[in-house]
């Protein structure tokens, strides 16, 4: 079971449990899906644990069912406008001449011993670049000969209560959450290449109940950001304007929107049952697009302050990544580009093997990205100093597997 690794995506509009393999290539082989629809989760918080809970339980059992195997821990996805994120530095003495793991590891205690209220807890603390002896810029200082070692970390937090709702929530499907990886950095290790980690990219992970940013420079998180907006707005907002039942109202986003009201024709239509209608209406499809394109363009607009107010905005030559189930939306990227001024392209998860078929999909790209944490975290220490047991060395494990690795280990807290 060294090798068996499982993530819970609660998002706001479904829950998706997967199981799957490490293979020897570095590739998952999915094992075990289970999507089940949200009940009791509004902008990535639980309204109705009840509802919650049963939710989970049921994608749950879909993956064991599916799988064969049983889940007991689980990493989970967590989003939601209560996780806010802070910039803190951490100076410590080197213990000896040389650099090692364990003064780097006192430096990012230093780094998290930030200031928060009691009702707030840390999530993740992640290194943004280290000094020594004054000399900053350093990514890797162990083995580094030098006196004084600094880091810059960010620290992510989120509120205590709205993270213990949802550990219980999981806890009543008879999973334990071994620990919770914000959703922008889940996707990011599915969407992101290499080089656009090191030039300089955001990444947007517009779900259903939020839109989930993370900036990288310099092969770093740099900075987080969630912001209370998503896919249910759109379709609340096309609801409200064609006067459709909510249901009504996402099949025709899903089957007929489109984010740019000029590329759609003035002859598309398509037919609904509005309130008050007995009979089937025909509605043009531009006017729809007219609504989808206000409130995508509003939520760009958000993400370009959020991403000025960092203060990174000239950092980014590579642009965003946008995924998420709303980047399904034809002529999104275009909006996207439009809006933010930079490069846009759309992502999703690759490279999967087994039942994977569903998931070829910018839906499940947090999803996805959960299992490359598990994976990580199968050699590294729990969130409580314990250490959990490594996973073995395959005769096909390359070096990359390993730089992978270390990548995580600096993003756990």
């Amino acid at each position: 079971m060294d090798d068996i690794v499982v993530g819970i995506d609660v998002g706001t509009t479904k829950i998706c449990t997967l199981i799957a393999r490490i293979e020897e290539d570095e590739n998952f082989r999915i094992l075990g899906v289970g999507v089940e629809p949200s009940e009791g989760i509004r902008k990535g918080v639980i309204v109705d644990l009840t509802a919650a809970s049963q939710s989970i339980a049921r994608s749950v059992a879909k993956a064991e069912q599916t799988s064969g195997l049983k889940i007991d821990s689980a990493l989970i996805s967590l989003a939601g406008a209560h996780v806010s994120s802070v910039n803190s530095r951490g100076v410590v003495a080197v213990s000896g001449e040389v650099v090692d793991e364990s003064d780097v590891e006192r430096a990012l205690d230093a780094a998290r011993a930030v200031a928060i209220p009691n009702s707030r807890e840390v999530i993740h603390v992640i290194q943004r670049g280290f000094a020594l002896d004054g000399e900053d810029g350093i990514h890797h200082p162990v083995g580094m000969h030098g006196y004084r070692l600094e880091v810059e970390a960010h620290v992510i937090t989120a509120a205590t209560a709205t993270v213990e709702n949802i550990r219980n929530a999981v806890a009543s499907a008879g999973v334990e959450a071994a620990q919770f990886v914000l959703n922008p950095l889940a996707s990011a290790e599915v969407v992101l290449t290499d080089t656009e980690r090191q030039m300089g990219a955001v990444v947007c992970d517009i779900g259903g109940g939020t839109t989930d940013l993370a900036i990288y420079v310099n092969g770093d998180v740099w900075h987080t950001m969630v912001l209370a907006v998503g896919g249910n707005h759109i379709t609340a907002d096309i609801a409200h304007g064609l006067r459709l039942p909510i249901d009504q109202a996402e099949e025709a986003k899903k089957q007929h929107g489109h984010a740019l009201r000029a590329e759609v024709l003035a002859d598309e239509s398509f037919t609904v049952t509005p309130f008050g209608e007995e009979q089937p209406v025909r509605i043009r499809r531009q006017d729809m697009a007219h609504i989808i394109e206000a409130r995508v363009e509003e939520i760009f607009d958000l993400c370009l302050q959020e991403i000025k107010r960092s203060g990174y905005d000239g950092l980014l030559p590579a642009g965003m990544i946008l995924t998420g189930g709303v980047s399904l939306l034809p002529g999104i990227r275009s909006l996207a580009t439009r809006v933010l001024g930079m490069p846009v392209r759309t992502a999703q998860p690759e490279k999967l093997r087994g039942l994977a078929d569903k998931l070829s999909s910018p839906s499940y790209s947090t999803s996805v990205g959960l299992l490359y944490w598990a994976a990580a975290l199968s050699s590294f220490p729990a969130s409580d100093g314990s250490w959990k047991k490594p996973r073995k060395q395959q005769k096909g494990d390359s070096q990359s597997w390993n730089t992978m690795k270390n990548l995580f280990k600096r993003l756990l807290p």
